[in-house]
């Protein structure tokens, strides 16, 4: 039982760990592509 529960919160965990990163790394990547572009700029 309590395995079950535990194998079932890591699956959340590990779905949640990727749903919440993409959405960083896409804006860390958008970020770096305006600061780069600013830098050129300037």
């Amino acid at each position: 039982m309590l395995r079950a529960i535990a194998d079932v919160l890591r699956q959340i965990g590990g779905a949640l760990a990727t749903v919440v990163t993409l959405p960083f790394r896409v804006v860390a990547r958008l970020f770096g592509g305006a600061s780069d572009t600013a830098r050129g700029h300037h």
